[in-house]
């Protein structure tokens, strides 16, 4: 294998390890957070017994099966490796999007019939009480909305975070004329335009990335050659880019009592307890989706550099925002 071939395969195989250990990573926080499992932490630490190592040993599993998937993959070149990379993290966004679209109208639509005393006549007693309980309404309502999103983004190309914009001007308009013109207003309101608000900006991070959208503080950048530029956006994808978002994940889901996993686990709510949406404990995993979507974007972006490095074709010149 040439020097230059070696370098490829290195690149490939660590951006993919990556991604493989990130697939494990969520897959052990669930099982030590969901399922009361040891954790893979346990093992290091010399308890934990068998299902602690079970654990850890995944990770070397994931570790392995990338790097044999690169090295049953010479073919493939860094950038067809990156638009696979950046289709699927836009597939999982375009499904967060859905998923707080169809969730924040049916919770927010819940949550005003629950006001108004409207759900017992509806639904009937017993199921206007469940729907007082953040947990049934989590599992029953949001739980199936989620997942019909994700079938939802198979069908879809477009991302939807223009729409998702106008979306929060509507809610805030609503808010505007119910409280000045009708004087009337309930927390859901305001809380649905925070949920709205919170998904925009962090699931829409990661495709801004891609897109160059971030702004640069850009004092030498621009005058650089693709070359340069690559060396630039490679190192500051690994240095600076992943961990960060490492940092993100590690605090975020870091033990059952993290900023993530406590309120998830809780199906935490706000303040406002019934009179407002039952949405808190989502917003705790929007942080998640963000670090665990500007990982994968960052590996693409990875991929992306070093091929600028090598001259590969397909280079595509983005004009990045600049202050």
């Amino acid at each position: 294998m040439s020097a230059n071939a070696s370098a490829v395969a290195a690149t490939r195989a660590f951006g993919w390890s990556m991604l493989a250990v990130l697939a494990v990573y969520l897959i052990d926080n669930v099982l030590t957070v969901g399922l009361d499992w040891p954790g893979s932490s346990q093992a290091l630490a010399g308890a934990g017994g068998a299902a602690a190592w079970g654990q850890l040993a995944l990770y070397a599993l994931a570790v392995v099966g990338a790097v044999m998937f690169v090295w049953t993959t010479p073919a493939r070149s860094l950038r067809h490796d990156a638009e696979r990379i950046s289709a699927f993290n836009a597939y999982l966004i375009r499904a967060c999007f859905w998923a707080v679209l169809l969730v924040g109208v049916a919770d927010a639509t819940i949550a005003f019939m629950r006001v108004e005393n409207l759900l017992a006549g509806l639904v009937g007693q017993e199921a206007a009480h469940a729907l007082g309980r953040a947990r049934d309404v989590s599992l029953n309502v949001h739980m199936p909305l989620i997942a019909a999103s994700f079938v939802v983004a198979l069908f879809t190309r477009t991302l939807g975070f223009v729409w998702l914009a106008l979306l929060i001007v509507a809610a805030e308009l609503l808010i505007v004329v119910s409280r000045f013109v009708f004087s009337y207003e309930q927390a859901l309101m305001g809380d649905l335009v925070r949920y709205w608000y919170a998904g925009l900006f962090l699931f829409a991070s990661a495709y801004t990335l891609i897109e160059e959208g971030h702004v640069r503080v850009d004092v030498l950048y621009a005058g650089m050659s693709a070359r340069t530029k690559g060396i630039v956006n490679a190192a500051g994808s690994v240095v600076l880019g992943m961990t960060t978002c490492w940092v993100v994940l590690a605090i975020g889901f870091g033990g059952k009592q993290s900023i993530i996993n406590s309120p998830v686990a809780n199906f935490e709510v706000s303040q406002t307890g019934n009179v407002g949406m039952f949405i808190k404990y989502q917003m705790a995993i929007f942080l998640g989706v963000f670090g665990v979507t500007m990982l994968i974007q960052f590996v693409s972006f990875l991929f992306q550099a070093v091929a600028d490095i090598r001259n590969e074709p397909g280079h595509v010149d983005h004009v990045p925002a600049t202050h």
